[in-house]
């Protein structure tokens, strides 16, 4: 196997994996759901590219979970709500690290208000973060992918996006309109060999669900009376990344109708 060459010096404990041929990149992995993803695909021996915007530390941190777990990595910063700081990204990524096989669309923020009393400032950033960023990542994804031959991208998203929320219209739209963005770009990538998928994560306990948890009696709707356990959501992400005749689907993780 040809090993992959890298333009920034691996640290000392990443060099044991330097041989691996998967790449992968991770937006929004600076902690919760994107910070178990990236410990999974480490996990599975990965070189994980960890995204972030501002909190640097934490992205950082979750860099040396990657590599304890066995994988190798770098930390990259972009606003997602830019194109521009996208691209630069992606071709940062792309320079040091020939061997990409995979996208993980993650990052995105909510913003708790009634319809009635929306903030339009609030809605607009919520939406340029959710669903206008995620645009944005896949534009700029998915020339590195037909360059390679193919690939997967993975976008995350979320049961409000098919049901609603009482106090999330801007969640809820932004995700709802991630639907339509990724059946309709697996259908035009499809015969390049892009895979463009979205999953449903469920209910974790992150900085975005703070103070919106359900209470023990609030899993009624769930066929198994409780929430998904995060590592077992992680570990189907990269089960699904290596899938080679899959896209365009919806893949729910939790045992809820949609």
């Amino acid at each position: 196997m040809t090993r992959p060459q890298s333009k920034k010096p691996l640290m000392k404990n990443q060099r044991r994996k330097a041989w691996t041929s998967q790449a992968v990149l991770i937006t929004g992995a600076s902690g919760g759901i994107g910070r178990a993803i990236s410990q999974a695909f480490g996990k599975a021996g990965w070189y994980v590219g960890v995204h972030y915007w501002r909190n640097k530390a934490e992205a950082e941190a979750t860099l040396k979970h990657v590599i304890k777990t066995g994988g190798t990595g770098d930390v990259y910063e972009a606003d997602i709500r830019e194109a521009e700081s996208v691209q630069r990204m992606i071709d940062e990524l792309s320079g040091r690290w020939s061997s990409l096989l995979a996208f993980i669309c993650n990052a995105g923020v909510k913003q708790s208000s009634l319809v009635l009393r929306q903030r339009e400032e609030a809605w607009a950033d919520v939406i340029a973060t959710n669903l206008t960023g995620t645009f944005h990542c896949l534009r700029a994804m998915a020339p590195a992918l037909l360059a390679r031959g193919g690939g997967s991208i993975i976008v995350v998203g979320s049961h409000a996006g098919f049901h609603g929320t009482t106090g999330q219209a801007a969640y809820a739209a932004s995700k709802a309109g991630l639907i339509g963005l990724v059946k309709t770009a697996a259908q035009e990538w499809g015969p390049q060999n892009i895979r463009v998928n979205l999953v449903l994560p469920g209910w974790q306990k992150t900085g975005l669900s703070e103070g919106a948890i359900p209470d023990s009696e609030g899993w009624m709707g769930h066929a198994l009376r409780r929430p998904p356990a995060l590592d077992e959501v992680a570990r189907t992400i990269v089960h699904l990344a290596e899938l080679k005749d899959v896209s365009g689907q919806v893949w729910n993780l939790d045992s809820r109708n949609l």
